[in-house]
């Protein structure tokens, strides 16, 4: 005897009166949705940091020596050292100097040169405004504030180099009769305006104070 067994028919999950389609603008927001939520992740890079750097305390003392036509007073942390090459040319005269901060990797080129009639004031005004200048290849401005301290009878203009630029602090000093003086910052190192923004701001001020106390001699 065969015994018949009843197929039992299959069991609807759902039922399926209850399905409709989806709408445009539904179905247009859950493909917004979809590809939003597989976006991948956008990858912000922090800004560069640079190493904190411990400044000294500002402290004075004078460059006063018998056989140098200027005197003025500099930093107690740098030292100052004498000139004796110029482009790998040997200095007119034996009063250039520098001032080196050798802690902070910089320093600050001053030559002199006396008015005369090789050395005009003129020529001499031209090449200081065509040696900070040579810079603006490179800068994103020049400021040129005047000075004047007439009780020492020193005037002149301080060049601030914005920017990349070799050199971002210059100046000129002079009594417009006999002495010039000119003086540049420089770095060891490749020219970067915000690794070495606090140390141009924190030699700014000595520079300062190296023009308010320069003096000349007879």
């Amino acid at each position: 005897m065969i015994s018949v067994v009843n197929q039992r028919e299959p069991i609807l999950l759902f039922n399926i009166n209850f399905i409709v389609p989806l709408r445009p603008f539904y179905f247009f927001l859950f493909c917004i949705l979809l590809f939003a939520a597989c976006e991948p992740e956008t990858y912000i890079p922090k800004p560069r940091g640079y190493y904190k750097i411990e400044f000294p305390k500002k402290e004075y003392t004078t460059f006063d020596k018998a056989d140098y036509p200027y005197s003025f007073e500099y930093p107690m942390y740098a030292n100052i050292e004498k000139d004796t090459m110029f482009f790998d040319q040997k200095t007119e005269n034996p009063w250039w100097i520098n001032v080196n901060f050798s802690k902070l990797g910089g320093k600050i080129y001053i030559s002199y040169k006396e008015i005369n009639a090789t050395h005009t004031l003129t020529k001499l005004l031209e090449d200081s405004y065509k040696m900070s200048h040579y810079h603006s290849k490179r800068a994103d401005y020049i400021n040129e504030p005047v000075f004047n301290i007439s009780q020492n009878h020193v005037h002149g203009i301080f060049y601030d180099v914005g920017g990349n630029a070799a050199s971002a602090l210059q100046f000129y000093a002079t009594d417009s009769v006999k002495h010039f003086i000119r003086g540049a910052l420089y770095f060891d190192t490749t020219p970067n305006v915000d690794s070495l923004k606090p140390i141009n701001e924190f030699l700014r001020k000595d520079i300062e104070h190296l023009i308010q106390t320069l003096q000349w001699k007879l």
